[in-house]
C-alpha cells in the first residue's frame, strides 16, 4: 500500500483526487489532507437545502460534490481529512467500524477516548468531530473521512444553516449534530501540522509495507482532467442535486408575485407565475422562456434583463424577479 503525499488545498481538485485513486489509481492507497474553506455535500444531497447560500457567497466559501453519499460538511485548514482506497473485500461496505479503528487507536495514543456512534460517525463525549462515507467501483472501495481538529465553528454553524425556503427535495438531508474539535480534548497542545504529522507517523509504524508515495505527471493530468470537466464545474456541484420544487412569493407596489418551479438536474422544467400584477401580454409567455435554464443566478439575469418583463408583468426589475426565481 501506498502513503501518498498531498499537499494541495483545492477541495474541487482534491475531490477529483479521491475519484481517480477509487477509479484508475493501480494500487492500495492511503492519502491524508486538507481543504481550504469549504462546504462539501454528499452525492444524493440537493445543494440549497444544506447552506446558507448568502453566507457562502458573502464568504466566498465554495459547495463541493463529492463521490460518496452521506451529509454536508464544512472543511477548513483546521480539518484534517483522510481517504483510503483497497479492494473492497465481502461485508467492507458500510463496515464503518472496521475502517474508523486505526483512527480511534491513534487517538487512544494522544490520550483521547472517542468511539463510533450510530453508523457513520466519531464522537468524544457525545459530540461529533468525525463524519465518514465510502463508494465502491469495481472491487474496489473507498472510505474517507474528516476529522475536525481546529475548525471554525462559526463558520461551520453558519455555512450549514439552510436558509428557511420553500423547497420540497427528493435530496437526502444532513442530520444535524453537536460537534467538537480534537484539539479542545488533548492533554498536550498541539497544531493541525503537528497532528498531521503525527497521524501520517503512527499509518507508517502501524501499516505493513506502507511506502510513501508522489503522484507523476501523469496522474495529475488525469486529476486535472476529473476537476476541470466534473468537480470544478456547477453542473456537478449544483445541477447534479435531485429534482426538486421551488416557491417563492413577494408583495410589490405593483403586486403580488407567486413563482413555482419544477428543476430537474439544475434544470428549470417547469414554470408558473401567479398573482394580482398587471401585464399587457398573457405570464404564460414569461413562464415558458424560462423552461429550459439553469436554476442559476448567473445565468438568469443577463436572460431577464434581455426579456420585456414590463409586457408581462407591469412595473417588475429583472432584479426583482430574480430575488424569486433564486436563493
Amino acid at each position: 500500500m501506498y502513503l501518498l503525499e498531498n499537499n494541495c488545498t483545492d477541495p474541487t481538485w482534491n475531490l477529483a483526487l479521491d475519484e481517480y485513486l477509487l477509479t484508475r489509481f493501480p494500487g492500495e492507497v492511503l492519502t491524508l489532507w486538507r481543504n481550504g474553506p469549504s462546504v462539501v455535500i454528499g452525492k444524493n444531497q440537493n445543494a440549497l437545502e444544506e447552506i446558507d447560500l448568502d453566507f457562502v457567497r458573502t464568504h466566498q466559501i465554495p459547495v463541493v460534490r463529492r463521490l460518496t453519499g452521506g451529509g454536508a460538511v464544512f472543511h477548513d485548514l483546521g480539518n484534517v481529512n483522510y481517504t483510503l482506497v483497497q479492494s473492497c473485500g465481502a461485508g467492507d461496505f458500510n463496515n464503518y467500524a472496521k475502517f474508523t479503528r486505526p483512527i480511534v487507536d491513534f487517538l487512544a495514543t494522544l490520550g483521547v477516548k472517542a468511539q463510533l456512534s450510530g453508523r457513520n460517525d466519531l464522537l468524544i463525549d457525545g459530540r461529533k468531530f468525525s463524519g465518514n462515507a465510502q463508494a465502491v467501483r469495481n472491487g474496489r472501495i473507498l472510505h474517507h473521512g474528516t476529522l475536525l481538529f481546529s475548525a471554525d465553528l462559526s463558520r461551520l454553524s453558519g455555512a450549514l444553516r439552510p436558509q428557511n425556503l420553500k423547497l420540497e427535495s427528493k435530496g437526502v438531508k444532513s442530520v444535524s449534530s453537536r460537534v467538537t474539535n480534537l484539539a479542545d480534548h488533548l492533554s498536550v497542545s498541539m497544531d493541525v501540522e503537528t497532528f498531521l504529522s503525527r497521524l501520517r507517523a503512527y499509518f507508517l509504524e502501524t501499516v505493513p509495507g506502507l511506502l510513501p508515495y508522489s503522484l507523476t505527471a501523469d496522474d495529475r493530468s488525469a486529476v486535472e482532467t476529473l476537476h476541470r470537466e466534473k468537480y470544478g464545474t456547477w453542473a456537478w456541484n449544483f445541477g447534479f442535486s435531485p429534482k426538486y420544487t421551488w416557491s417563492r412569493a413577494a408583495k410589490f407596489p405593483f403586486g403580488l408575485v407567486d413563482v413555482r418551479l419544477d428543476v430537474d438536474r439544475g434544470i428549470i422544467r417547469s414554470a408558473t407565475l401567479y398573482g394580482d400584477y398587471f401585464g399587457r401580454l398573457d405570464s404564460a409567455g414569461l413562464s415558458d422562456a424560462l423552461v429550459g435554464l439553469p436554476h442559476r443566478r448567473e445565468v438568469l439575469l443577463p436572460q431577464l434583463q434581455a426579456f420585456p418583463l414590463e409586457d408581462y408583468i407591469a412595473g417588475i426589475t429583472a432584479e426583482e424577479l430574480l430575488s424569486l426565481l433564486c436563493p
